[in-house]
């Protein structure tokens, strides 16, 4: 089995060789590692190269936003299994891929995932919130639930059978591509109960109260376009994040 993990990242001068350092350090042997640079100008692609391994594949154009860049590096990966490491995240430990690979040992696994560790953008020891995911089950679903996005792994045929990323949302294609995958496509899901990524605070989705609205008004498409739920599926979403501080 191959493993292909995927970061598309503009400007982040900061925080990439954090989360190159932490792909690189992975035991699992069968890895790529896809790098999507949006044509940087701060340094960035500088780091990416200064990294580069010869399992790495670095990519330097402009895109579209970061879902493009994504489904560029889908397409130009060539695992049996893909996942993605974001721009400010990086691994919990060097067993991550290992994990997700023993997962996948039974052929009838569709996708794989973890819990997450949300840690402070200046102090990634110190973890702000706790996102513990739980089985899945599809009923869940309506009530909000979704995996940690960063931690999750699918097979190639889901990507081929049920589309990549709309790039028609700004902020909720993972939303939107997981409500597909998991309703429409009712794949097969196995929950590994590791902390598998750790994200710092700050993301594109909760920058600012406009992009906060934006995200929430990009949700509610996303459960309506996908016949998962409605305003009541929105609100029981938001307020599943009240357990991870505690």
């Amino acid at each position: 089995m191959k493993i292909s993990v995927i970061t598309a990242v503009f400007n982040r001068v900061g925080t990439i060789a954090h989360a190159m350092e932490s792909v690189s350090a992975q035991t699992f042997s069968n890895a790529e590692y896809i790098v999507i640079d949006g044509a940087s100008t701060d340094g960035t692609l500088d780091i990416i190269r200064s990294q580069q391994t010869d399992k790495m594949k670095v990519f330097s154009e402009k895109d579209a936003g970061i879902y493009d860049a994504l489904n560029k590096g889908i397409s130009r990966s060539t695992g049996d299994v893909i996942g993605f490491m974001h721009s400010d995240d990086f691994f919990a430990d060097e067993q991550v891929l290992a994990r997700v690979a023993a997962a996948f040992s039974d052929k009838n696994v569709d996708a794989v995932y973890g819990d997450l560790d949300y840690v402070a953008h200046n102090d990634v020891k110190r973890v702000i919130r706790r996102w513990r995911s739980g089985i899945y089950h599809q009923s869940k679903l309506a009530w909000g639930w979704m995996p940690p996005h960063p931690t999750l792994y699918l097979r190639r045929r889901v990507f081929e059978r049920w589309g990549v990323f709309d790039t028609q949302y700004r902020i909720a294609a993972d939303y939107d591509a997981i409500l597909r995958y998991f309703s429409q496509g009712k794949i097969h899901a196995v929950y590994v109960p590791h902390v598998f990524v750790k994200m710092r605070l700050g993301g594109e989705s909760n920058q600012s109260l406009s992009k906060i609205w934006l995200k929430m008004r990009e949700d509610y498409r996303a459960l309506c376009r996908n016949q998962v739920g409605g305003f009541i599926s929105l609100v029981c979403k938001n307020f599943r994040k009240i357990n991870q501080f505690f």
